[in-house]
């Protein structure tokens, strides 16, 4: 049993993301996995100052909302990084969290395993391409970790519609069923 901790990135209310990710949710608590979720909805994640104190000390000067994430982040086995793509990229918010997590580079984070679970009003295939890239790049720093996998769903524009859209709902479901 593994330790899953998904976190979603989209700040809209009923948004298709966090659908989607309580589906994956479901996958991963029926494959066995103990998972917990984390909403940057409300949260207060400031930008990194570049001042690199923590790759001294592990521990960030700048005292919000992302300190207690990137201790929760350290301590899971798998992540899964959940976002709206806006402009064929991730979601602002996430960029912003995935630079805060800086202290945890030289500590001994748990994490092995890292996924994607995007939605886009956008269908094309290319569509996730930038965001999967963005999040490639902030795991390939992490020696000890991988990129294990991405599911996109794209199509899917208005609040909730997500709801309606049973295929996504399932690969959703089966891909969360499949982290380890």
């Amino acid at each position: 049993m593994s330790k899953v901790l998904v976190i979603t990135a989209s700040l809209r209310a009923k948004s298709n993301s966090d659908v989607l990710a309580e589906r994956l949710i479901a996958g991963a608590r029926d494959a066995g996995h103990e998972t917990e979720r984390i909403s940057l909805k409300g949260k207060r994640i400031g930008f990194c100052i570049g001042c690199l104190s923590c790759q001294k000390t592990q521990k960030c000067v700048i005292k919000d909302d992302a300190v207690e994430i990137a201790e929760k982040v350290k301590n899971a086995d798998a992540l899964v990084f959940v976002t709206p793509i806006y402009y064929y990229e991730m979601a602002g918010q996430m960029k912003t969290l995935l630079d805060r997590l800086n202290p945890l580079y030289p500590s001994d984070y748990k994490f092995r395993k890292v996924y994607m679970l995007s939605t886009a009003a956008e269908d094309e295939e290319d569509t996730p391409e930038k965001a999967e890239n963005g999040l490639r790049g902030w795991v390939d720093c992490f020696e000890k970790a991988e990129f294990s996998g991405s599911l996109f769903c794209g199509g899917i524009g208005g609040p909730a519609e997500a709801e309606g859209k049973e295929a996504e709902l399932e690969e959703a479901y089966e891909f969360g069923k499949k982290i380890v």
